[in-house]
């Protein structure tokens, strides 16, 4: 059993709905495809065929996949949540000191994670870094071209 992992109630709706969508929609039409593929002879040297068990094989996998996350995900009641410090779903200001630049994201799961639209995943090395901290703390963030100075300036929730 994995460890849980946290989400917010509209996080964990797109995973029910991106769920559905592949066991209702995607499952069908791949089946479809084998079934067409194998209509069409020789299975031997069918790649049709080999192609789509082949995604059949990977989308079986994936539902695996996301029923273990949505059977092991938690909801956060964001408001309840601390803003003295830096926990996930916290949206936070800082300054980067190495280049002297303000930036500002939020720290969500894993799965929510889109850093074009400033979402940063908590397991990721500068959300690692931030967890924990205060306003006015500074992150010393080791990334692979050295280390990272942030220094947080706000936390807030949406």
């Amino acid at each position: 059993m994995g460890k849980y992992s946290y989400y917010t109630e509209e996080g964990l709706q797109k995973l029910k709905e991106e769920l559905n969508y592949l066991e209702h929609t995607k499952r069908p039409e791949v089946s479809q495809a084998i079934a067409d593929a194998r209509d069409k002879g020789d299975l031997s040297e069918n790649a049709e065929y080999h192609a789509a068990k082949e995604e059949q094989s990977l989308l079986e996998f994936k539902i695996i996949q996301l029923k273990n996350t949505i059977a092991n995900a938690r909801v956060i009641d964001e408001s309840q949540l601390d803003t003295s410090k830096v926990l996930i779903y916290s949206k936070v200001k800082m300054k980067n000191l190495n280049v002297n630049k303000e930036m500002t994201y939020t720290l969500v799961a894993d799965r929510e994670a889109d850093l074009s639209q400033g979402k940063i995943s908590v397991k990721s090395p500068i959300g690692k870094g931030l967890l924990g901290k205060e306003i006015g703390e500074i992150a010393e963030i080791k990334v692979p071209n050295g280390t990272l100075k942030l220094e947080i300036l706000d936390i807030s929730r949406d």
